[in-house]
């Protein structure tokens, strides 16, 4: 690691941020040393909540959208970012500013004079008119210091805790790496500080906010104390609510019902999305989705804050009520406002019409579940996106997981930005109980029918297409044909016998074409991650106790595991077992078993009733 500084000049003085200054360090206490990126931290042994190393994806992100986000800032400015190992070309500035004002700014940024010598930002140096950051729930401080040691154009970084303990923890890793000049720890409620930073001469540039758990708690504040045009990364690692598990919970934390989906994944993002939006309209705020990705066990949110009242009536109709069929898993979304153009140029807004859909779905009769709202507009910038994978493409050695940064954001450039939701692979194939056609040949058949079709990076068999359900269940038939089905093992009330009962009025075509393979899939990058060790997940929260609570955590593991699955059991051991129940061919002493069996006691039959009468 270059620059690697040392440890502060009394380390000892600070155990787990509980002991007094003058207090030496006891024997037994183990700590250990952690190399990410640019940054060397340490942290208690016996706490392992400090550091997360699946999460190592998610920091690298993030540091590379934070750069690329500065550079766009910094360079309406007129100030250039050095950033390691990156070539010195100029960067062409992309214009993501909703106000007629800042694009004129961006254009004479992007155009300096003659003579002008531009001015730079480099890496470590503060700069005067960069970014002011905040990092709500630091814990160790390792976010907050590789924003320091590896994002140019920033003036200040805070680190915030409400641990003492974790506070003094980031104090010792801020002296360990020489970034106290940039990197400030305070000791507050997130909430609490942010509230504190509402006025616009006091907002954040960045807030970045990656809680254990749900993110509810802290949005309401975070959307009021970012600047204008800012930034707002956040993390949820609750999946289980967002996924559809408790419909109830996911209403009380996000103000949506989620369902349970082949989509769930997406949809947990768009739920994100929808309740960040609506907590910005309560102050006249909006938000611009940059980036949102599903990725391990958790999603992570990228979006632009902006002030204006006329984009927040439109806010309305960017979120959307999700009617889905419980039989065939078909999803149509009911817009919750309509936006018509009017006279003079303006835009009117309006109740949408609905519902989208009968009582009963057209393809297998079933009955419709209501999720939602959610967002239902794009949740990539795909020319911000663009320019982040650009950079991380460009210089390779930035970041340890660089290949997988390349792999998720060219899925992401390829997805249909129009097109909510998705289908999978399996999902439909499993409706109809017929074998599952190849990715290339499905995607083939909704080319050659005329439709646009994509992957997700949520789901490696993803089929998100802007083709309406009843084409995909005609090309599905179609496929039957070819890959009959037994109809007679088909319940006539199933939503296979239903859907194959209909004759398909649309002819697939399965030849494959050359188009219907993704260009990240040919050149094989790596863009649906594999599980990265074992046990891999969120970790415990933090708990009093140190290493005798992990080791109880251990053995409590160990004692559960597998405790649904019924153990294996010896043959001769079931045959005996068997013998105990009384069946027909024991009665009749024709059993093959042979030997002495135990009868349970028999009880009588009840007297049968010939009559109604008593």
């Amino acid at each position: 690691m270059e620059g690697q500084a040392q440890g502060p000049a009394n380390p000892a003085a600070m155990e787990n941020g509980t002991g007094p200054c003058g207090e030496e360090r006891p024997p037994e206490a183990q700590e250990t040393t952690v190399t990410e990126g640019a940054a060397k931290i340490v942290f208690p042994s016996a706490n392992e909540v400090f550091y997360n190393p699946v999460q190592e994806f998610n920091r690298d992100l993030t540091c590379a959208v934070i750069t690329e986000f500065a550079r766009i800032q910094l360079g309406a400015k007129g100030i250039q970012i050095k950033v390691p190992g990156e070539k010195d070309v100029q960067k062409v500035v992309v214009d993501l500013s909703e106000r007629e004002e800042d694009k004129a700014e961006l254009k004479e940024a992007a155009d300096p004079a003659p003579g002008d010598q531009p001015r730079t930002a480099a890496v470590g140096e503060i700069c005067e008119e960069g970014l002011r950051v905040l990092e709500g729930l630091a814990a160790s401080g390792l976010r907050s210091i590789r924003f320091a040691r590896e994002v140019p154009g920033l003036r200040s970084v805070i680190a915030n805790d409400a641990s003492a303990q974790a506070v003094d923890l980031m104090r010792r890793n801020v002296q360990l790496n020489n970034v106290a000049h940039l990197v400030q720890t305070s000791q507050a409620d997130a909430r609490m500080l942010m509230y504190q930073h509402q006025r616009v001469s006091e907002r954040f540039d960045v807030i970045d906010l990656d809680p254990y758990g749900s993110p509810a708690a802290f949005l309401d504040a975070a959307v009021q104390a970012v600047s204008e045009g800012g930034l707002l990364c956040v993390t949820c690692t609750d999946m289980a609510v967002l996924a559809g598990n408790s419909g109830e919970t996911c209403y009380s934390k996000y103000g949506a019902m989620a369902l349970k989906s082949r989509a769930c994944h997406e949809m947990a993002l768009r739920i994100v999305l929808h309740s960040m939006d609506l907590r910005a309209n309560c102050y006249q705020r909006f938000v611009v989705p940059l980036l949102s990705v599903s990725a391990d066990f958790y999603v992570r949110v990228f979006v632009r804050v902006f002030t204006g009242q006329a984009k927040v009536k439109a806010s309305a109709s960017k979120q959307a009520l999700v009617f889905q069929c419980v039989g065939c898993g078909a999803f149509h979304l009911q817009h919750l406002s309509k936006a018509s153009g009017a006279s003079g140029g303006r835009v009117k807004f309006s109740a949408a019409c609905g519902p989208p859909v009968a009582p009963e779905c057209e393809h297998c009769g079933q009955r419709h579940q209501l999720g939602g709202p959610l967002w239902a507009g794009p949740i990539h910038d795909l020319d911000f996106v663009g320019r982040v994978l650009e950079a991380v493409s460009s210089n390779p050695r930035r970041f340890h997981t660089s290949e997988r940064i390349r792999g998720v954001l060219s899925v992401v450039t390829e997805e249909l930005p129009d097109v909510p939701l998705y289908y999978t692979l399996d999902q439909l194939s499993s409706t109809i109980h017929c074998n599952t056609p190849s990715l290339l040949q499905l995607r083939s058949a909704l080319l050659h029918a005329g439709f646009r079709v994509s992957l997700s990076h949520a789901c490696k068999n993803a089929i998100k297409t802007d083709a309406p359900s009843s084409a995909l269940w005609d090309i599905m038939r179609c496929w039957e044909k070819e890959c009959p089905v037994k109809r007679e093992r088909l319940s006539e009330t199933s939503p296979a016998f239903r859907i194959l009962s209909v004759e398909p009025r649309l002819q697939a075509n399965f030849t494959i074409r050359d188009d219907a393979n993704p260009s990240s899939r040919q050149r094989g990058l790596r863009r649906f991650q594999a599980n990265p060790e074992a046990n891999w997940g969120p970790r415990a929260r933090a708990r009093p106790g140190g290493r005798a609570a992990s080791g109880a955590m251990e053995a409590r593991r160990r004692l559960l595991q597998n405790k649904r699955k019924e153990p294996a059991e010896d043959p001769a051991q079931r045959a005996a077992r068997l013998k105990t129940f009384s069946c027909k061919r024991f009665r009749e002493g024709t059993c093959e078993r042979g030997g002495p069996v135990l009868l349970l006691p028999q009880r009588p039959a009840a007297p049968r009733r010939l009559s109604r009468d008593p």
